[in-house]
C-alpha cells in the first residue's frame, strides 16, 4: 500500500476499516458505547456492515459460553431500531439453541434467513439437520443438511 492510497480511498471506506479495528480491540466494558457510536455514523449502510461483522465475530466467540445472555441482551438494546442487526442477533440466539441442544422450534429455523439455515445445516444437531434436509429454503441448504445426516449415519 502506498502512502497516498488512503487519500484516494473514499472516506466511508477509511472509516469502515477504522471501525473494524476499533471493534476488534474494544474492551468488553466499552463495547456497547463503541457499537452505538459506530451506528451513529452518517453512512448507515457502512455502519451496519461494520457492526454486523462485529456481531458475527463476537457471537461466534460467546454463544457457547455463560457470557452469551448478558452480551446478547446488551447488544439487543444497542441495535434496537436496526431491523437487520436485530434479526442477526435473534438468529444467533436461535443458532445457539440449535447448537447447544436448547429448546427451539422447527418453524423458527425454517423461517430464518438462508445464512442461518446454512449455518445450522453445517452443524451437528440431528433434529435441525432433518428439518433442513426436508424443508430447507434452498437446494444448497437441503444438500448440506443431507450430507450432515449422512456423516452422522442418520440419513
Amino acid at each position: 500500500m502506498h502512502a497516498d492510497d488512503s487519500a484516494r480511498e473514499p472516506a466511508e471506506h477509511v472509516r469502515f476499516a477504522a471501525y473494524l479495528v476499533e471493534l476488534e480491540q474494544v474492551a468488553d466494558a466499552d463495547e456497547c458505547a463503541l457499537v452505538g457510536g459506530v451506528l451513529a455514523d452518517p453512512d448507515p449502510v457502512m455502519a451496519g456492515a461494520a457492526v454486523v461483522r462485529h456481531l458475527d465475530r463476537r457471537a461466534a466467540e460467546l454463544f457457547p459460553t455463560p457470557l452469551w445472555e448478558e452480551w446478547a441482551g446488551a447488544m439487543a438494546r444497542v441495535v434496537t431500531g436496526r431491523p437487520f442487526l436485530v434479526r442477526r442477533l435473534q438468529e444467533w440466539s436461535l443458532f445457539r439453541a440449535v447448537a447447544l441442544g436448547l429448546p427451539w422450534h422447527g418453524d423458527d429455523l425454517l423461517g430464518a434467513s438462508d445464512w442461518l439455515q446454512l449455518k445450522a445445516a453445517d452443524g451437528a444437531n440431528p433434529e435441525a439437520l432433518q428439518v433442513l434436509a426436508e424443508s430447507g429454503r434452498t437446494k444448497r441448504i437441503r444438500n448440506t443438511a443431507r450430507s450432515g445426516l449422512g456423516r452422522r449415519g442418520t440419513g
